[in-house]
Order: structure tokens, then sequence, then C-alpha cells
């Protein structure tokens, strides 16, 4: 008689299947640290853009500043030199009116600086037809005024003390863990002094995800009873709210990088990048333009100055300068080859 096989016995210990918060949990913290790795590449990009909008500043500091130093001897040069034409120079009315006006357009024009003269005169002016601090003079009141101020836009201020007051909770938590004075030695008061230098500055930046990252990497987070529901549901409603705040933190610093780029500063940046790229040195472009402005007003100081020591006629004076006239026909040349580069 056959004997029948026996069926392998099962072990006992079946593997639980994990529950909807295990879940839960881990598509938060894959996100939390997706969220943290964007932010540290937007903070370091946004870094990076901020010291080469310095760098360029800087650099054009050092080569315009002697350039600029030129144009402003330059500058008060040739208005010493009218003032005196103007005051001591016997010319007809007519004549002065020709050489005030020529002053006036070199001002009007920016190749001279405006005359501080003048300048007091029209404050004078203003404040002469100012209205009274009650504003009520000339048919005008405050009442009048505050009905077309502009209205305030919605301060999002509810939010934001939200978010401070969860920055400031995770800075005070990390601070009473990392307090020198709690440290046992020496070498841990030395390592905890150095970690608070990171905690205040990440708490003065309102920086929460470098907090985090502290919170992290020095392994301090609250303990979770894996097998507790109610620490589960906790863990889960914390990295709900972290990651939350994480999602407007890289939407501030995106904001951040899109206001600075849009600066003159910041398009200096891409301008450089785009002039480097075609082979060039930004810098000299705009050494060569400096020098081409000095060369400008170093003509009509040379201009001036012959008419003021009586080298020059009225009449050939009053034809103006003539790198003005080259500088007329540059640009009307410059429009004409825009106008016809459509066509």
């Amino acid at each position: 008689m056959s004997r029948k096989a026996s069926t392998p016995k099962r072990s006992s210990t079946a593997t639980l299947a994990p529950s909807t918060l295990h879940i839960r949990i881990g598509g938060l913290e894959t996100e939390h640290q997706r969220l943290l790795k964007q932010i540290q590449k937007k903070r370091t990009e946004l870094d990076n853009f901020v010291e080469q909008m310095r760098s360029i500043a800087r650099e054009i500091y050092q080569r315009t500043t002697p350039c600029f130093q030129k144009i402003q001897v330059l500058d008060e040069e040739i208005h010493t030199l009218f003032k005196e034409i103007l005051s001591r120079k016997k010319v007809g009315k007519q004549s002065k009116r020709k050489i005030e006006r020529i002053y006036s357009n070199l001002q009007a024009a920016g190749i001279i600086s405006p005359n501080e003269d003048d300048e007091e005169e029209n404050t004078e002016f203003d404040e002469e037809f100012e209205p009274n601090e009650g504003g009520e003079e000339y048919g005008y009141s405050a009442h009048e005024s505050s009905q077309y101020q502009t209205p305030e836009l919605e301060s999002p201020s509810a939010s934001r003390s939200d978010e401070s007051k969860k920055i400031r909770s995770y800075f005070l938590r990390l601070a009473e863990i990392f307090h020198p004075d709690k440290a046992n030695d020496s070498e841990t008061e030395m390592r905890h002094t150095e970690i608070m230098k990171e905690i205040n500055k990440a708490y003065q930046e309102g920086d929460l995800a470098r907090l985090l990252e502290i919170e992290q990497q020095h392994e301090v987070g609250e303990i979770i009873d894996t097998n507790s529901e109610d620490d589960l549901s906790r863990k889960c409603t914390r990295l709900e709210q972290q990651n939350q705040f994480l999602k407007k933190q890289h939407e501030n610093l995106k904001r951040e990088l899109r206001s600075f780029k849009n600066t003159p500063e910041g398009s200096m940046v891409s301008e450089c990048k785009r002039v480097k790229k075609n082979g060039f040195d930004p810098f000299d472009q705009i050494s060569e333009q400096m020098d081409s402005q000095i060369k400008i007003i170093s003509g009509i100081r040379d201009y001036v100055k012959e008419f003021h020591s009586s080298n020059m006629t009225i009449k050939e004076f009053l034809d103006g300068p003539p790198v003005l006239h080259t500088l007329h026909q540059n640009m009307v040349e410059d429009f004409l080859d825009q106008m016809f580069e459509d066509y």
C-alpha cells in the first residue's frame, strides 16, 4: 500500500502587510527628501547668482572708477568755463541766449551734469508753491486725498505667522538640545557651539529646510513607535505640515532668484555670459565705451576753452563742437541701420 506524500508544514510566523499609515509615511518621507534636495539646489543657485552679481559689480567699479574721476574733472572744468563766459565775456544779448541754450542742451543731453545753481532755483520755486501741512490750500484737502489713496493689498500675514511659528518651534527644540551650556565636556561644548551657529543662521534666514537637515544630520528627531497608530498618525501629520512649508520655501527661493534676474545687475550677469560666449571680454567693451565718452567730453571741453581764451569767434562757437556733429551723424546712421534691418 502506497504511502501518501506528506505536505510540508507552513511557517507559523506570517509577515504582516504594511499598514496604510506606513505606506503614507513612506511616500511623505520620499517627498520630504526630494524637497530638501530641491531647496538645497535652488539655494546654491541663488547664492551663486548673487555672488556673480557682486563679482561683476566689483569688476565694473575697478575698471570704471578712474574713468569716472576723469569725467568728473572734465565736467567741473566745462561748468567753470561756461560760468566765466556768461559772466565776464562781452557778448550781445542774443548771442548770450544762444550760449545759454548750448549750455542747457549739453546738460539736457546728459553730456555734462546739471547746473547746481539751476537746481537750487527750481527747488525754491517748488517750495514756494508747495501746499501747507494741512493740504487745504488751492482747494485741496486731506479728505479728498484720502479718497484716492491706493488700496492696501491683503497681507499674507496669517500664513507667514504660521510659518514663522513652525520655524521658531524647530529652532527652540534644536537650541534646547545643542546649547553649549548643556555640554558635559569642552570638546562637546565646541561642537555644540559650531552647530548652534548653523542653527542661528538658519533661523535668522527663515530656512526651515536647513533646520530639518541639521535635525536629520545629528539624528535628534522625535522617536516614533512604529507599532503605535497614534505615533504614526502624528508623524504623518508632522511630515505633511513640513512638506507644505518646504514647498513654500522652494517657491520663495524661485521667486527671489527671478526677482534678482530681473534687476539691472541681474541683467548684467546674463549679458556678460552672452558676450563671453561670443569670445569677447564684456569689461573691455565697458572700458571702450567709457573711453569714448571721455573723448567726447574732452572735445567739448577743448571747444569751450578755445572760445573762453578768445581763440574762436562767436559765430564758430555757436556752430557747436565738431565732436557733437560726429556723434549726431553716428546716431542718425545707427537709427537708419536699425530702421532698414527689417526690410
